[in-house]
């Protein structure tokens, strides 16, 4: 696979168009697939040239766009990682130190087959003391403090329809599949995966020194609870509904939802004091564990509390664990068919443990001056075109208008890298205990969390490192996060991509995008500080919905696998985005000089330019397995159609590829749907 070099992000800093891109290096030609016209499959058109020529690697569940500019980012982090090794003597308590030795501690094999199941035996003596389910109760409340989260997820977040607040947030959980249909389809797939979830189990236990007999009823026991769990469980779609899953209760009316469970006393464990509510996201939930609690024996809990913490921290322990963990949930789940060389693996640990250490000597040391400003100019760029739409909305009230105007104005950009990093001064990493290090950073985690409550609420928090290579929107700080890294466009080393490639992807994919999220499905019901409120007239709000189910059915119809389609409820929010974001960044790239010109760069006009661009941030291949995960567990849709879903909509699509009547791609006029 080609790596993309840290020159290429020079590319941005500079205005003018580039006519002479080599077109036998430009991705945007190269990638295309001729023997697929556009109107067939745009998605393939694109991108099929560039599947044909790099398949998956067996250590990975996917190729293309978001793995090219990984390993770019991951090349960044080894470096890091291996220079701070190599300082032995480092200060301690530093970044460099922590870094060092956290990479270190996972590097040292040796150390980590030597202390086995070790690290863990204070925990796993402690559930084997559970004597009711008082004991069963505490044990779940200490797990929570490393990072684990048994039963529910009970956690300070953000008070939906007060965002100036922290406040308790109480939600279903407990399951160790991604997604509580895996416990009740009935087609051949899934049932697959439940046999290989039960086995995988046992095997757990096995490795955890249980005979195979107790590891069995151990497994047996674990796969009922979780069951029981699931099915009092929300579907995902049911789950994006903000107000149907909040429900704010006082910490006695919660622990009346399900008389085995003192909430009070979990709090009080936690270290919160005087909590006088919990936002509750599925009631229906809590009160069905009062009869799961008693239904299953106290070994049962036992089995079930034991095999949460194995499950958590089964990559951090010997080969053995971690192979079993790798044979499961990467290859099983997601068709991975062999793992990656070890100091691969430990890179992406480091970063995703210690992301915000990481990120200071990503910033300082590989990303040029002017990325912050060159990313916001786009965003602005965005942000002036979105209110010329809803200037112009045939559909939305004057007075509707005036609020949503007001919402997208004070949409706070945060782009590149956080101006204020996270403390980690008190987290201990050593270099000898790699488990322990992990156990050290998920403490640190939940206390920063716990310690929020009843704070002023921090606005400049970021929620993503700057090499983190994606971007969200936040409701209820009505802001967009765009991290530094997505500032990189594969394939243009040492020349700049024209303005019809910047905007596709950074314009469209990622600014667009993330902006639309205020207005999607979801988005659209907190008002322009953050409030779940509802800010627009009965009528606008029934065109709205209106145009959202016309784009529910439009994904539900897409087949993706076997008998399975998108689920076109859970991935509304996404799929509203990534139309918003096509539009948008489609307009504003027609305010610039090569957009208004037309201007044709190796054999392609610029609107054609644009729309590839856009195919080609989507330019994933993910192997069945992982497509089938996706679409039970994820509120995005395949990659294929988060491209041809949008463009069938644009009426500038059809005219870029003459697309014509009868083919795959058309959708009649009247059914191309027009929302922001």
């Amino acid at each position: 696979m080609k790596r993309l070099t840290y020159f290429a992000l020079v590319l941005f800093f500079a205005s003018c168009t580039n006519k002479t891109i080599d077109k036998s290096k430009d991705p945007i030609v190269q990638h295309i697939d001729s023997t697929v016209t556009a109107g067939e499959n745009f998605f393939l058109y694109a991108n099929n040239g560039w599947f044909k020529n790099n398949p998956i690697p067996n250590t990975e569940n996917s190729n293309g766009i978001f793995r090219t500019i990984q390993d770019t980012i991951n090349s960044a982090v080894f470096n890091i990682c291996q220079k701070a090794a190599a300082q032995t003597n480092a200060e301690k308590g530093s970044n460099e130190q922590k870094i060092g030795d956290f990479y270190a501690s996972g590097m040292d094999t040796v150390t980590i087959e030597k202390l086995g199941i070790q690290p863990l035996q204070q925990e796993l003596t402690q559930i084997a003391a559970i004597k009711d389910l008082s004991g069963v109760m505490q044990n779940v409340a200490a797990l929570n403090k490393i990072g684990v989260a048994p039963l529910f997820n009970l956690f300070v977040g953000r008070d939906d329809k007060k965002s100036s607040e922290y406040a308790i947030s109480l939600y279903q959980g407990g399951l160790g599949l991604p997604d509580r249909d895996y416990y009740f389809n009935t087609d051949a797939r899934t049932n697959q995966i439940r046999t290989a979830y039960q086995k995988h189990i046992a095997t757990i236990f096995v490795l955890a020194g249980e005979n195979d007999a107790n590891a069995k009823n151990k497994s047996n026991a674990v796969f009922q609870i979780e069951t029981a769990l699931a099915k009092a469980s929300r579907k995902l779609a049911d789950t994006r509904d903000p107000y149907k899953n909040y429900n704010k209760m006082s910490v006695a009316q919660v622990s009346a939802l399900s008389k085995n469970i003192s909430f009070e006393n979990i709090l009080n464990a936690y270290g919160l004091k005087n909590v006088d509510s919990i936002i509750v996201g599925q009631p229906e939930f809590v009160a069905a564990l009062q009869e799961t609690l008693k239904k299953f024996s106290i070994a049962d809990w036992q089995a079930y509390l034991s095999w949460n913490l194995l499950n958590n921290y089964a990559s951090y322990l010997n080969k053995d664990f971690e192979t079993a963990n790798f044979n499961f949930y990467s290859s099983t789940m997601s068709g991975t068919k062999s793992q990656k060389p070890r100091y691969k693996r430990i890179v992406e640990q480091t970063d995703g443990a210690l992301g915000e250490l990481v990120g200071q000597v990503y910033v300082a040391n590989y990303l040029p001056k002017g990325t912050k400003e060159k990313l916001l100019e786009i965003g602005e760029n965005i942000r002036t075109v979105y209110a010329e739409h809803i200037k112009n909305l045939t559909w939305m009230s004057a007075e509707t208008k005036t609020k949503a105007l007001s919402k997208l104005a004070k949409v706070n950009m945060k782009v590149g890298y956080p101006d204020k990093w996270k403390d980690l001064t008190s987290v201990n990493i050593t270099r000898d205990g790699y488990l322990a290090n992990m156990k050290s950073i998920n403490q640190w985690s939940f206390e920063r969390s716990i310690q929020k409550y009843g704070k002023p609420v921090d606005r400049t928090e970021w929620d993503m490192t700057p090499q983190t290579y994606n971007a969200y929107y936040n409701p209820v700080d009505n802001e967009i996060v765009v991290p530094a890294c997505n500032i990189i466009v594969p394939g243009f080393e040492g020349q700049m991509p024209d303005d019809a490639v910047l905007y596709g992807i950074i314009g469209g994919s990622t600014f667009g995008h993330e902006i639309t999220h205020g207005f999607d499905d979801q988005g659209s019901q907190y008002d322009e500080n953050g409030n779940l409120r509802d800010w627009w007239t009965k009528e606008d709000r029934e065109k709205f919905t209106a145009k959202t189910k016309a784009i529910v059915a439009q994904y539900s119809a897409y087949t993706v696998l076997d008998s399975m389609h998108v689920n076109g409820e859970a991935t509304q929010g996404e799929n509203i985005a990534d139309l918003g974001g096509v539009v948008m960044g489609y307009e504003a790239f027609k305010k610039t000089k090569q957009g208004k010109n037309n201007e044709m760069i190796n054999g392609l006009t610029a609107d054609q330019r644009y729309f590839l661009a856009y195919g080609y941030a989507w330019m994933v291949n993910r192997r069945p397995e992982n497509l089938a995960r996706q679409i039970m567990s994820d509120v995005h849709s395949p990659s294929e159609f988060r491209v041809n879903g949008p463009v069938v909509n644009i009426d500038e699509f059809y005219k870029a590829f003459d697309i014509k009547k009868g083919d795959k791609m058309w959708r009649d006029e009247v059914q191309r749907i027009k929302i922001w």
